[in-house]
């Protein structure tokens, strides 16, 4: 009778820690955030190191997540398809950038936020980018002697 008691606590446990797992998967791709949100879009020219499930940032906090990451294939530049909490209006001249945490770090998806009066609405697009920064191009440039005019 004991050990029926001690393997449907196991078997318990295993349920729950399933099932957590499976709440911080939906909540980190957007899927489950229990948050209303509305979708923007911004195109780069270079989106390395963003990914579906990143963060979106506005002043350090997250109030968003990157839903989707695909290629124009007319521009040829990376569309990224992001949520953004309903309670935060973004100003149609803001800028989104892709940055870094570090060095080490991952990158996410951070809003800088404009002057216009005016704000954007869900499925509109954030004008303003700037693309992911390579760390070994920009040492490889410095390494090189930054390729200016070094006469």
């Amino acid at each position: 009778m004991a050990n029926n008691v001690a393997e449907t606590l196991i078997g318990a446990v295993v349920v729950a820690t399933a099932a957590g797992f499976l709440l911080y998967a939906g909540q980190s791709t957007g899927f489950s955030t229990g948050e209303e949100s509305y979708e923007l879009q911004a195109k780069f020219s270079s989106a390395e190191g963003l990914n579906i499930g990143g963060e979106v940032h506005l002043a350090g906090v997250q109030i968003g997540t990157i839903t989707k990451l695909e290629l124009d294939v007319q521009t040829y530049q990376a569309v990224a398809t992001f949520t953004v909490r309903s309670d935060v209006a973004i100003p149609e001249d803001s800028e989104a950038k892709v940055a870094s945490e570090g060095l080490l770090g991952g990158n996410f998806l951070e809003l800088t936020p404009g002057g216009s009066d005016y704000m954007l609405n869900a499925g509109d697009e954030v004008e303003y980018t700037q693309g992911s920064v390579s760390l070994l191009n920009l040492l490889m440039t410095f390494a090189s002697g930054g390729g200016g005019n070094n006469e």
